[in-house]
């Protein structure tokens, strides 16, 4: 198969014909690259798993053009649904529903539930409302880091998908967060830029009410993901970065540091990625970072980040990436 690069706009006759089709789109969204099918076509989405060598066990996202439109996906919507699509649809949350009956099990793992995304990307939005709802995972190999350009998606799925839409970097730079909205208390699945502390007002939740929003516990480090091609750490602090990467260094190794400006003096002269200047550069840069920085280097060292919101959910993602191994 051969695979093609078109800017988005270019590009969007031919995804619709592809996706009514039965086949595969890459489409941009804000977060990362969604690998598309036809969420009502349950032959189509088989061709995702195989695409990226995902697990059948692991659900998808259908993305939606319009709020309303979680109806066609999705049955018994709460009220709260609603609320939080008025002030944060589209954009990067994701709300696990009760699945309707046009959604294959395919698409939810054999589960009863479906997550359901409206991306802030306008591409992305109309070729869903041209063609179908869309069931999309990141367009990457399974387990590597998440795509966040055009090009990180042709170097991992190039010959296994037909057409990829170029719409530039994306400017989110994470996953969504996801939301579950099936029980009595909604709980946060995965963090991402929509924070619980954003959520909660809409929700009615405030201070001393008793309400709360659960966060699910994160799995075991067992195995890596969004993970590079390289050996990958987390360093505590500068310090204990710049000491590691002085030994790699002497074993005849290759490190790189991923750090923000903010350190840029403390690390000196050693080899460094910059994840920019404050939280929000280092959530759009870090994936894209964490791809260059594999190319060359044998060892890759991570800064953490201390608080909670955004730079909580970024960690998330870099002590996958490195497996939980920290220096």
């Amino acid at each position: 198969m051969i695979t093609r690069i078109v800017n988005a706009k270019d590009g969007l006759d031919e995804a619709v014909s592809l996706i009514k089709n039965g086949e595969l789109v890459v489409f941009p969204t804000e977060t990362v690259y969604g690998l598309g099918a036809n969420a009502y076509d349950a032959e189509a989405v088989l061709k995702i798993f195989e695409a990226k060598g995902r697990p059948q066990d692991n659900p998808l996202i259908v993305h939606i053009s319009d709020a309303s439109q979680a109806r066609e996906v999705a049955r018994d919507i709460p009220e709260g649904y609603y609320r939080l699509a008025e002030k944060f649809m589209p954009g990067a949350l994701t709300v696990v529903l009760k699945k309707s009956e046009r959604v294959p099990y395919v698409v939810t793992a054999g589960g009863d539930t479906v997550a359901v995304r409206m991306p802030d990307n306008e591409t992305a939005r109309e070729l869903i409302s041209r063609s179908f709802p869309l069931a999309a995972p990141s367009a990457n190999r399974s387990k590597h880091v998440s795509p966040t350009s055009a090009r990180h998606v042709y170097d991992d799925l190039e010959g296994r998908v037909p057409l990829i839409l170029d719409g530039g970097e994306c400017r989110v730079g994470i996953e969504s967060t996801v939301l579950d909205l099936t029980s009595d208390t909604p709980v946060i699945l995965r963090p991402g830029a929509v924070t619980a502390e954003m959520l909660a007002p809409v929700l009615g939740i405030v201070p001393g009410s008793g309400k709360v929003i659960g966060i699910a516990r994160s799995p075991g480090m067992k195995y890596e993901h969004y993970a590079p091609n390289a050996e990958a750490y987390a360093a505590r602090d500068a310090a204990s970065a710049a000491e590691f990467y002085d030994k790699c260094a002497a074993e005849g190794r290759r490190p790189v540091l991923l750090f923000d400006d903010v350190h840029a003096a403390e690390l000196g002269a050693r080899e460094r990625i910059s994840l920019g200047g404050d939280v929000e550069d280092f959530m759009r840069s870090v994936y894209a970072a964490l791809r260059l920085a594999e190319r060359d280097h044998d060892v890759i060292i991570v800064q953490t980040l201390e608080g909670g919101g955004r730079a909580a959910s970024v960690m998330n993602r870099v002590m996958k990436a490195v497996g939980g191994k920290m220096i």
